[in-house]
């Protein structure tokens, strides 16, 4: 795992190819709004937050991101321990996106 900030996800995301946006907040932050391309898995679903991260291909890279950094960084402990070699975690999480905007 490795906390980025908000200018270094932006510049890794636009030269992986190998990249995954996950966002692991709830449906109602969701629906206030998300990243392009971002999939979602809410990271409260507990075994369920693992079983669906498990159907995840371990080799991509996974940035990953919540509403403030705190429960993505839990997420990429989490797939860190399932195998997940690649993890991103970005350091505010969307609210510093949105400050960035």
């Amino acid at each position: 795992m490795k906390d980025i900030t908000v200018e270094e996800w932006k510049s890794l995301i636009a030269t992986d190819d190998n990249a995954v946006i996950l966002d692991v907040r709830t449906q109602d932050e969701v629906d206030e709004g998300a990243l392009e391309n971002a999939h979602h898995i809410d990271i409260f679903l507990g075994q369920g937050f693992i079983d669906e991260v498990k159907k995840l291909d371990a080799e991509k890279n996974y940035y990953i991101y919540c509403r403030s950094g705190n429960r993505s960084g839990q997420a990429c402990t989490i797939m860190s321990q399932l195998g997940f070699e690649n993890t991103y975690n970005m350091i505010g999480g969307y609210m510093a996106w949105e400050e960035e905007l």
